[in-house]
Order: C-alpha cells, then sequence, then structure tokens
C-alpha cells in the first residue's frame, strides 16, 4: 500500500483507485496529479505550479491514461485538474501516456527558439528537463520564421521580455496578478500568436510594471529573465583606469552558495569577498555597512516626523515598493521617509567620501552592486539617482548574474577559501544592518537606535521578536520611552498584503506610525534576483531568514548607531544625520508615475476568464 500524507488525516481518503498497479486512496476532489505526488509517483508538468494554486491546464503535459470503473475503454487527461474517482485506475508510464507526453512536449518546442545554448536558463530549465524526460529526440514541427517573429522587449533597464522562449504557462500573470496585484501582464492573442503582453501598454517605462522580478522566479524557461550586464562589470573590471568597488547585500551572503550546490541559508559572505579578489575587483564593501547608515538618517527623520505628528511614514528600502507607490498610489509619497536605500548611500558615498579617503580621482570610481533584486536595475537608473549625468551605481548583477560571472572566470564558490574584508572605512556592519535583508528587519534595526535615541541608552532586550513572523502583514506596538512613548509600528511583504494596507491608511481604517514595506515575500531573502526553484515559488526564506538572524546574533555590534565606521563616517564627513549635507547625499525625491485605468471592469473579466481557457 501507498504511504498516506501526514499533513491529512488518513480517514479522510475514502476514493479507492489503482495508481500504477497499486491500491490507493485518494481524498475527496482531489486531482489525479496530487493524488499522485502523494504517493510519491512523478507526473511531469510545466504550468502547473503548487505553490501558488496555478492549474491553468494549458500546457497538456502532465497526461496520464485512466480507465474509470466500469469501464473498458482508456482516456487520456491531464492529471492536474481531473479528479479522482472511485475504481479509476490511473496509468502514469503506459506506453500510450508516454507517447502523448512526448508529443506535446515536441508541440511545445515548435515555437520555442532552439538555442539553449546561449540561453539565460540553460541548464536550469524546466522544458528541458521536461524534453529529457520524455526522451524527445527530434523536433519535428519547429516553425524557426514564425517563432523569431514573435516579440523581445528590452525597454526595461531591469528585465527582459523574450516571447520566443514562451510557453503560455500564465505563471507570470498568475503572480502578478493574484499574489503581488499588481496586474501589469495580460495574455494578448490568439492560437500560437498568443503571448504574455503589457497590460494597455507598449513599453515598461508607460506600463504598471514595478520591476519587482516575481514573474522571473516563477517563469519555466528563458522567457522572462534580468536584464544582463555581466560583461559591461567585465569591461570595469579589466580597465586598468579605473577603480572597481563591489558592494554585495544582507541577503546576497545567505542565498548565494545555493547557486554553487552550497546548503540552502549557507553563509557565504567569506567566500564572495575571496571571489571579488580573485576575479581583479579593487575594493570589497559591503552594503550591511550602508544599511547602518540608512537607520541613522531614517531612524532620525522618523523621531522629526513623530515630533510633527505627520504619520504614517514608510520605509523607503525595497525600490519595487516606491515603483508601487509612484505609479498605483502617489498620494501616499509625501508619507515615505526620503532616505535612499542602502545601495544607492554606500554608490553615493563610495563616490565622495572613499576616494578621499583612498586618494583616487571620484571620476575613476565604477560601483558594481550585487543584489537579489531585479529593481535594483530600475533603481540605479533613476534620474534622481545620478550626479552630474552620471549614476552613483554603475552596475547592478543579480545573485544570478554573479554566479554566471564567476562560472566565466572558472571560479567554484564552493571550492573558494573566505577571505574577510579588509577596508577601514565602509565594510563594517552590525547585526541591526544584516537584518535589513528580510521582512521586518527594517523596522527592527530602525527601533534598535531610535530606542537608544531617545533614552541614551540600549534596550534590555535586542531582539524584538514581536516584530519576526512570516504573516503577510503583521502589526506591533513598542514602548519607545522618553517623550515618544509607545508607538504603533506595522509590517508586511509581498504586494498584494501592501495594497490592502495602503488602501486602509487612506481609509483611515489603519493608524500607524511606521509601516515596513517589502514589496517580495520573505523580503530580500527572496528577491525577484535570487535563485530560481524549478517547480517551486518561495521554498528556501525560512532557510535564508533564520541564518540572517545567526548573523546578527553573532555580530560583535548589534546597533546601527555603534557601528564604529558609521561614527567615523558621521564625525569626518557628513557631520550628522540628516544635516545639510547628509540631506543633499543621502536623500532623494519621488515622482507620480500613475498609470490611468484604460479598460474597463467587463474587458478585466473577458481578461481573467480567458486566460483561464485552453488557447
Amino acid at each position: 500500500m501507498c504511504t498516506p500524507d501526514p499533513a491529512r488525516d488518513p480517514a479522510e481518503a475514502t476514493i479507492a483507485l489503482i495508481l500504477n498497479g497499486t491500491d490507493c486512496r485518494g481524498f475527496p476532489n482531489e486531482t489525479i496529479l496530487a493524488c499522485a505526488r502523494r504517493h510519491d509517483i512523478y507526473v511531469p508538468t510545466l504550468c502547473e505550479l503548487d505553490d501558488i494554486d496555478h492549474t491553468p491546464g494549458t500546457c497538456r503535459v502532465c497526461l496520464v491514461e485512466i480507465v474509470q470503473a466500469g469501464r473498458d475503454e482508456a482516456q487520456i487527461v491531464t492529471a492536474c485538474n481531473t479528479p479522482v474517482r472511485e475504481g479509476m485506475e490511473v496509468r502514469t508510464r503506459s506506453r500510450k501516456a508516454r507517447e502523448m507526453q512526448r508529443l506535446q512536449v515536441e508541440l511545445l518546442m515548435a515555437d520555442h527558439l532552439q538555442d539553449c545554448a546561449t540561453c539565460i536558463r540553460h541548464g536550469d530549465c524546466e522544458l528541458q528537463d521536461l524534453a529529457q524526460f520524455v526522451g524527445l529526440t527530434e523536433n519535428r514541427f519547429f516553425d524557426r520564421a514564425r517563432t523569431e517573429a514573435r516579440p523581445i522587449d528590452l525597454t526595461s533597464p531591469a528585465m527582459v521580455r523574450d516571447m520566443r522562449r514562451c510557453v503560455r504557462c500564465q505563471r507570470c500573470v498568475a503572480i502578478c496578478r493574484h499574489h503581488q496585484q499588481v496586474d501589469a501582464l495580460a495574455m494578448e492573442g490568439t492560437g500560437l500568436d498568443r503571448v504574455v503582453a503589457l497590460r494597455d501598454a507598449d513599453d515598461y517605462p508607460s506600463s504598471a510594471c514595478v520591476s519587482c522580478g516575481q514573474c522571473v522566479l516563477v517563469c519555466p524557461t528563458g522567457a522572462l529573465g534580468e536584464r544582463d550586464e555581466t560583461d559591461l562589470a567585465l569591461d570595469y573590471i579589466c580597465d586598468p583606469d579605473i577603480v572597481t568597488v563591489v558592494q554585495f547585500a544582507p541577503a546576497v551572503r545567505v542565498a548565494f552558495g545555493e547557486e554553487f550546490g552550497m546548503p540552502a541559508g549557507t553563509n557565504v559572505e567569506g567566500q564572495i569577498v575571496a571571489a571579488c579578489r580573485k576575479i581583479g575587483i579593487d575594493v570589497v564593501l559591503d552594503t550591511n555597512f550602508a544599511a547602518d547608515v540608512v537607520i541613522m538618517e531614517e531612524g532620525t527623520e522618523l523621531l522629526s516626523r513623530l515630533k510633527e505628528r505627520r504619520r504614517p511614514t514608510f520605509t523607503s528600502c525595497c525600490p519595487a515598493w516606491i515603483n508601487f507607490a509612484e505609479i498605483h498610489y502617489p498620494e501616499i509619497l509625501p508619507f515615505l521617509s526620503s532616505t535612499r536605500s542602502p545601495q544607492q548611500v554606500l554608490s553615493t558615498v563610495a563616490k565622495t567620501y572613499l576616494p578621499e579617503k583612498l586618494g583616487v580621482d571620484p571620476a575613476r570610481i565604477r560601483v558594481i552592486s550585487i543584489m537579489p533584486c531585479v529593481a535594483k536595475k530600475d533603481e540605479a537608473a533613476r534620474p534622481q539617482l545620478t550626479r552630474d549625468g552620471l549614476p552613483d551605481t554603475d552596475v547592478v548583477l543579480t545573485t544570478r548574474e554573479f554566479a554566471r560571472l564567476l562560472r566565466r572566470e572558472g571560479i567554484d564558490l564552493k571550492h573558494l577559501a573566505p577571505s574577510a574584508f579588509d577596508s577601514p572605512w565602509m565594510a563594517e556592519y552590525s547585526g541591526a544592518g544584516a537584518i535589513f535583508g528580510t521582512t521586518g528587519g527594517v523596522m527592527e534595526a530602525a527601533l534598535r537606535t531610535i530606542y537608544a535615541i531617545v533614552n541614551g541608552r540600549e534596550l534590555d532586550r535586542i531582539e524584538l521578536t514581536q516584530l519576526r513572523g512570516f504573516e503577510g502583514v503583521r502589526e506591533a506596538r513598542v514602548d519607545l520611552g522618553g517623550a515618544v512613548g509607545e508607538v504603533s509600528v506595522a509590517m508586511v511583504h509581498g504586494l498584494g498584503g501592501t495594497r490592502a494596507l495602503v488602501e486602509k491608511v487612506l481609509a483611515g481604517e489603519a493608524d500607524y506610525d511606521f509601516i515596513e514595506v517589502m514589496a517580495c515575500p520573505g523580503g530580500c531573502v527572496d528577491g525577484g534576483g535570487s535563485l530560481r526553484s524549478k517547480q517551486a515559488y518561495l521554498p528556501l526564506a525560512l532557510k535564508r531568514r533564520e541564518t540572517i538572524y545567526n548573523v546578527d546574533r553573532a555580530a560583535k555590534v548589534r546597533q546601527s548607531h555603534n557601528n564604529p565606521q558609521v561614527q567615523a563616517l558621521y564625525r569626518d564627513f557628513l557631520g550628522e544625520p540628516n544635516s545639510a549635507t547628509a540631506h543633499h547625499l543621502l536623500h532623494t525625491s519621488y515622482e507620480d508615475r500613475q498609470r490611468a485605468l484604460t479598460h474597463t471592469v467587463k474587458e478585466i473579466w473577458d481578461d481573467i476568464t480567458a486566460s483561464m481557457m485552453l488557447y
């Protein structure tokens, strides 16, 4: 007999059926696919993604052969949306099922560009895996002219949309519409001309897209990906007249080792430093340092706003959230902190303060940023974050791009001995800076410092566990003492929850002093630029998150204001938090980019219902 699922009461499995010759039991309304997986029987899938409840049945790859009770003839059905029935016999690997699976994959490949070796997902592609599984040895139906005529969108500074590689699984549409609730993507056209398009827009700049990159995480092929800048980074690294400065984000060190087969959540900070030196980077710095600086600026700004009774204050570290506010809710822009993100703070200081310390011409500095985030590319291109027409951040590489760069240089991270930072200026960080990488971390880091400013002493319990958790929206009341007293705070991750929270704030149904927003579920530990998982959306967040908390616990200094290099920065260069110099260099402004609704409710409904049907 097959092993029952421990998550459900076996007594509820009342439907008797046969799976590949073995007597099994299924739950009422359970699909053949779910039942097969529960009994450790593999059925190939492509469009389906279980952890976002996406089973559109469009790829037709999960074909199995069934014989219904009381019937003799066999049928071929899709396992993802066919429920088990009493007395049903299911054959997942019969010759007929295998032939039909192979034919379906061959048809999917018919208008899919046949250049796997140059695709960013080569070797990590779910369609390649399927072709291997079904034993595909030829592609009789490939139409190169039709395939190459499908659109490629290069209008975003962050992402590439290549419909020559799309398999119409609609995962990207589902994650954007139902989970992030941005609804920037839609299915357009029919038959072989059906593609993923930008809703009501001809290009990314005029669309509702916020560059969160969650669509990239769920794409099974190379149809959606980051805009690759590894060659530009190498140009800078190899130029002897340029001083290259690399920074990497809090979450990168706990999510990067997985790219090289290391256990999820492994802290590879030292190996990243060593890899940067090995490829010829001149100065290796830590974005965690800049996170500590952000706390000094944002915390001081928050205290000022509380005294002026300007409430609430929203955090400003997440660029996809900034895009979301500008495009979807520009009326809340006055409530956003004006402090730049850690990436932009470090880049600015690296081109102003650091050249003085190094004794080099600032014009020779190029900042390469390694981020778990696609939206950081978009942020680096913002006109507000340039100086004399040049960007403060010159290149942003996602963790995936950085992994590709290291492989091009013949470096395997897991065989690299770790190195320590050696910069005496912008590499030390506190535990507070480290926890920026997970949801709730910015809030906790800020309150550690604000409490010390208000009371002249440190918090007795440094870990604010009431701010931790993985619920979509979390609320807490924290007593900061002194003249501030108790403050009401909220933390939200994922833009679906963010939309609901912003709506409540605007309607006067929610009353907070301070709100942290992270566009990606889990925060930066599951950013759109991090490792993609086959057949899963966010399987690794909790392991990465726990490692980040352990980095905090192991830190010699756990509050941003106690970071000696941050203290030196203010003493030698900025003066004090929110000084004229600090405000000029480390703060920014926002722009109303609201998109007008151009489609009717009926058109929206027609699109939603059409996307759930076979094309």
